[in-house]
């Protein structure tokens, strides 16, 4: 579907500006912050935990401040703490799903984005919040019609809106994607090629879009979703005109391109064991013994509620045992079926919450998994209604930008 910044934790209003103190309730401290450590008159600064500290009212006390704390807040069956009711949530009083991430000894937790969600102010409000998101993935404005869409004439305006936008908060980037069967200018897939011809286009391509953010992205799906279901290779215009090499020279031109960023096969229908997974894991080895370099599998996780696999942990085992770092890429939990009624909406949140509880889980036990992306936040800009009719409600936050139970499950998960 569908910069190597350092991590720089801002406050959860996050702002350009920075201010010679922080106001009250505003972040003064915490590993990786660059902003100010002292607090306005009247306020002192607390931790919280190693990775917040926050300006408290002088007269009030750690843990019973007048504005919701930010002290970890612990689900239903996480092991303490108020359980959750199976409703709407609200808005976060924990430390921030990123934050609780990073705490976890993961490298980020984030999520995907697209450009015109640029003008919902509410919405960046959240995107913006490094508690919350540690990284930012462009949806669509890196992928090959958005970049190349006549060939050899490149535009790069709507990725670099997404990467100043990471980029002012010190979130990282991850690049998506450089080959992909889908999303391809129709002069790609209706073009007259030959094994030379084609490869030549999609080096120009590959040296182009990765060159241009070259330095600036953390890693790159270079190769996106190359397995039919069955184990077999997707009968693409790639592996019609040049054969599985393509995947080899993909993956070669990006790391001459971009020599740092850590570059990945990114697919779907991976998180259990099958042909497809099976298929992968062949790949990785071939690549990995004829010295091609890939550093990360990108395991999506397009999960349905009440069906996530058991076998997550393990997969994720397994593919981190090949040499490479894991990354859950694009998760989200969807609803096949919307109900109508109060009940049966309350059974499938507790699901929910208790399935990205499991997905985290999985992945913070399994020290080479080393982040995970939601494919977006909310379910206001979620891909799966308009994919999937009848289907959604797939995300941590609703369509008001309230929290969900899934929240806390992230949380528990990383705990």
């Amino acid at each position: 579907m569908h910069g190597l910044a350092q991590f720089v934790a801002i406050a959860a209003f996050a702002a350009p500006a920075v201010f010679a103190q922080s106001a009250i309730w505003g972040q003064c401290g915490g590993e990786g912050w660059a902003g100010p450590t002292t607090c306005v008159s009247g306020s002192t600064c607390v931790e919280s935990n190693p990775y917040y500290s926050q300006c408290l009212p002088s007269t009030a006390t750690p843990t019973q401040p007048s504005e919701p704390s930010n002290s970890p807040s612990s689900p239903s069956g996480s092991g303490g703490g108020t359980p959750v009711s199976t409703g709407i949530v609200g808005q976060p009083t924990g430390p921030g799903l990123n934050l609780a991430a990073k705490k976890a000894g993961k490298k980020y937790f984030g999520s995907a984005t697209d450009n015109p969600e640029f003008t919902d102010a509410a919405y960046l409000k959240i995107l913006n919040d490094t508690n919350e998101f540690g990284q930012i993935t462009p949806g669509n404005s890196m992928k090959w019609d958005a970049t190349e869409p006549e060939q050899n004439t490149f535009t790069f305006s709507g990725g670099d809106q997404v990467l100043d936008l990471a980029e002012g908060n010190g979130q990282i980037v991850r690049g998506h994607n450089l080959v992909w069967y889908n999303q391809l200018p129709s002069w790609v897939t209706s073009g007259t090629w030959t094994n030379a011809t084609l490869t030549a286009a999609m080096k120009n391509h590959i040296t182009n879009v990765a060159g241009h953010y070259k330095g600036k992205v953390y890693c790159w799906d270079v190769v996106n979703e190359p397995f039919n279901d069955d184990g077999t290779y997707r009968t693409d215009v790639f592996y019609e005109n040049i054969g599985i090499e393509y995947i080899a020279i993909a993956l070669q031109t990006a790391r001459e391109a971009d020599p740092n960023a850590k570059l990945y096969i990114n697919e779907y229908n991976i998180e259990y064991a099958g042909a497809k997974a099976t298929s992968l894991v062949s790949l990785v080895q071939s690549l990995k013994a004829a010295n091609v370099p890939l550093d990360g599998i990108g395991v999506q996780g397009h999960l349905i509620v009440g069906e996530v696999p058991t076998d997550l942990e393990t997969q994720l085992a397994l593919y981190a045992s090949l040499g490479v770092e894991v990354a859950i890429t694009e998760l989200d939990i969807h609803v096949t079926d919307l109900p109508t009624t109060l009940p049966e909406t309350a059974a499938l949140l507790a699901q929910q919450q208790e399935d990205y509880q499991s997905v985290i889980t999985a992945c913070n036990n399994v020290p080479g998994c080393i982040g995970v992306t939601i494919w977006d936040y909310t379910d206001k800009y979620s891909w799966v209604p308009s994919t999937f009719s009848g289907q959604g409600d797939a995300c941590p936050w609703d369509a008001n930008l309230d929290i969900k139970p899934a929240y806390n499950g992230i949380l528990a998960g990383f705990a």
